[in-house]
């Protein structure tokens, strides 16, 4: 079976640039698993700040990322799978205790590290001052809690035993490239 990879990283991080950028560059190798919690706030479900909305919220995001991989994974069982987010990550918005989490979820952190063959993480472009703004209507994070976020993300994700770390810099430009390039020898290295 072929592999799958997630993508993540704080809010402004250049994932979603570098999956365009992959999407086009090796279009008939990879398939690519849309971010949940996009498609759900951008389909008319509004955020709100209580917590018992905000578990709702992370359930349903948790519950449709793993539709949405099991769906790619069925319609393109030998093309390499990339997420745009994983199913942790709603672990960094969860309003309660981790174990909170995994018990509403029925699962625990070795079972949803072994769905992924590795991580590769885009750090926030706020820990290097830059500018989070983007074209992305649902994103609401200040810079501030861009960083919260991206060290909960960081936290959680750096258990994987293959995390990848593509780090903030001042050129978002090499940065994304870099990216892809830590995105492009891992994808080799399960060609071997």
């Amino acid at each position: 079976m072929k592999k799958r990879i997630v993508l993540t990283g704080g809010p402004g991080g250049g994932k979603t640039t570098a999956i365009d950028l992959l999407r086009r560059e090796f279009s008939k190798q990879i398939v690519v698993v849309p971010e949940s919690a996009t498609m759900l706030f951008s389909g008319g479900i509004k955020r709100n700040n209580e917590p018992h909305l905000i578990k709702s919220h992370q359930q349903a995001i948790f519950n449709l990322q793993k539709n949405l991989e099991h769906i790619q994974r069925t319609e393109h069982p030998n093309r390499l799978m990339l997420c745009d987010r994983g199913s942790l990550d709603g672990l960094a918005y969860w309003p309660d205790e981790t174990s909170d989490f995994f018990d509403c979820l029925n699962t625990d952190l070795q079972t949803e590290l072994t769905q992924y063959d590795a991580v590769i993480f885009f750090e926030t472009a706020a820990k290097s001052g830059q500018s989070i703004d983007s074209n992305n209507p649902v994103r609401n994070e200040s810079d501030k809690q861009a960083i919260l976020i991206d060290n909960k993300l960081q936290a959680i994700w750096s258990q994987h035993p293959n995390f990848n770390l593509v780090k903030s810099a001042e050129s978002f430009v090499q940065k994304v490239m870099f990216g892809i390039e830590t995105i492009t020898k891992v994808m080799k290295s399960y060609e071997q």
